[in-house]
């Protein structure tokens, strides 16, 4: 295999965010992007901060969750490497969520973008009040 150089490289837009990134991977970098920019998966990436968890734990840390949901975040998390899950071979079976590395990266960008949204709740409340109401 060759290497490419920068002659070589498509991009995906001529100017803005999208310029850096290679035309041949910006589908996957969307897929990415939809991925962790989930609310669930924003919301168990926040709750697993403080170490290992069960299931049932996360399941009370994120209200609203459903169990479908939470199942299918938590496996998505862990196929992009973000999350383990660990299973131990006790009586009952007991088994463990954490972040990994790559999950602990995540999680410094979450944790501002979560404390964004709470402090500009009633802002963005209102604005969406008042949007519907023109609307109307």
């Amino acid at each position: 295999m060759g290497t490419t150089s920068e002659a070589d490289m498509v991009t995906a837009a001529a100017i803005g965010p999208c310029a850096a990134i290679p035309a041949d991977q910006m589908a996957f970098i969307r897929q990415i992007l939809d991925r962790v920019g989930d609310k669930w998966s924003l919301l168990l990436i926040a709750a697993l901060e403080s170490g290992p968890l069960r299931y049932t734990d996360l399941q009370r840390q994120v209200p609203g969750i459903s169990q479908r949901m939470l199942s299918l975040t938590l496996r998505q998390l862990q196929q992009d490497g973000l999350i383990t899950r660990t299973a131990y071979a006790e009586v009952p079976p007991r088994v463990e969520y954490a972040l990994t590395s790559l999950g602990r990266g995540l999680h410094a960008i979450v944790m501002p973008l979560i404390g964004w949204a709470a402090d500009h709740h009633d802002e963005i409340r209102a604005h969406r009040d008042g949007a519907a109401a023109a609307g109307s």
